[in-house]
């Protein structure tokens, strides 16, 4: 353990986690029903009887295509979720709030002076954490599209899959296989440092051994400098695991092959992480992938989701698009339900939780998120499911 250290870099909490990743991730209210507590209350309490005032602040009006699309993914999968909602009347109307806090807070405030009882949205984390203080005296809650869980308290929720839930599904499906002793390997950038807590977090949560850590910067020669120290850890016979970060696209690939020359693969010592391995489907390809380990989310409905919105609007939704229906739709069905608190702290964060286009979710107190993930391998250059996402929450070991 000596052999590795940690480079430490200041990271400053407004800033958005993975903020170029989430540019990149009949069905009817029943995708979002309720299936079955950290900070204070707050939020609106609401008649239900009453159309439901919603906002949804999306990323458009920025010139980008990509983050058009998103806005265009997120504004009509809500629109979707509204219109399913039988026994729910939801006024949702959108707003465009850029890339920036400051248009997004002045559409905040626009969109709670027009009535808004709560905010869905926006995508960006400084935006969130903006707008959140922006609106916290008017006791309106914010159910971020972001998956920054260093703005997420008080009356800010985020809604994106977190690095905690798929650092705590691996860590804990690595511990139930007999693999306690991890070596993390995360990339010295900002993302790479928020990972790499969220690794630390779950390995002592998992009750797992932090075996040694090895940081590098995100280049060839960063990681180049690192192949020796880690080859020799897992040579050691101390080392179950290898948990990487590598969120930085070209990290994955390059990082692997190293391994791989130097003898390290799964088959030696379990590799897993972060990220996405089957994704772009080009990397299923790479030698040093196979058997490694990573966690997706249920797609069970998601085919059908994406299926409905292509027939609907005529292109694929973004990956992220589903978000809005799921947050749409879990407001819906407390306010379906007759509570008053459908807004609140309380009513949002229910502890059976919402069945959701990608599983089963819940929101909890500190504005964090738990999801249901499942463990998937590849295996002969394609993706394989070997432990499946649970359905709900009863008896989840979270």
């Amino acid at each position: 353990m000596s052999i590795f250290h940690t480079i430490r870099k200041a990271f400053n909490l407004r800033r958005p986690v993975m903020r170029g990743g989430a540019v990149l991730s009949v069905m009817a209210l029943a995708a979002c029903e309720p299936i079955g507590a950290g900070g204070p209350e707050s939020g609106r309490t609401i008649d239900p009887s009453k159309p439901v005032q919603v906002a949804l602040l999306v990323p458009g009006g920025t010139g980008s295509g990509d983050l058009d699309w998103l806005a265009r993914s997120l504004t009509n999968s809500a629109k979707m979720a509204a219109s399913d909602a039988q026994g729910a009347t939801i006024d949702l109307k959108v707003y465009n709030a850029g890339s920036d806090p400051a248009t997004a807070v002045a559409r905040a405030n626009e969109a709670v002076a027009n009535g808004a009882q709560i905010i869905l949205g926006p995508l960006f984390a400084d935006s969130a954490n903006a707008v959140g203080s922006a609106v916290a005296s008017q006791g309106v809650n914010v159910l971020s599209f972001s998956n920054n869980t260093d703005i997420a308290g008080g009356n800010v929720f985020v809604l994106g899959n977190t690095f905690d839930n798929i650092a705590d599904r691996l860590v804990g499906y690595s511990v139930k296989n007999g693999k306690r002793r991890i070596l993390m390997v995360a990339e010295d950038d900002a993302a790479g440092q928020v990972g790499a807590r969220a690794i630390e977090r779950a390995i002592q949560r998992n009750r797992a051994t932090l075996a040694g850590s090895a940081m590098h910067p995100v280049s060839q020669s960063g990681i180049d400098s690192i192949i020796p120290n880690v080859a020799a850890a897992a040579a050691s016979g101390n080392v179950d695991a290898i948990f990487m970060t590598a969120n930085q696209g070209a990290v994955l690939p390059y990082l692997t092959d190293k391994l791989s020359g130097a003898g390290i693969s799964s088959a030696t010592v379990q590799l897993m992480g972060l990220t996405r391995w089957d994704q772009p489907a080009a990397r299923m390809q790479l030698p040093g992938v196979q058997g490694g380990w990573f966690a997706i989310p249920d797609n069970a409905r998601k085919a059908q989701f994406d299926q409905r919105y292509r027939s609907a609007y005529g292109e694929a939704p973004h990956d992220l698009g589903s978000l809005a229906y799921d947050g749409v739709a879990a407001i819906a069905a407390q306010v379906r339900s007759g509570n008053r608190n459908a807004l609140t702290t309380s009513g949002l964060t229910q502890n059976a939780g919402f069945n959701g286009i990608t599983g089963a979710f819940r929101l909890r107190r500190d504005g964090s998120n738990q999801r249901a993930l499942a463990i998937a391998t590849i295996r002969n250059n394609q993706m394989v499911i070997i432990d499946p996402a649970p359905k709900s929450f009863g008896g989840f070991g979270f």
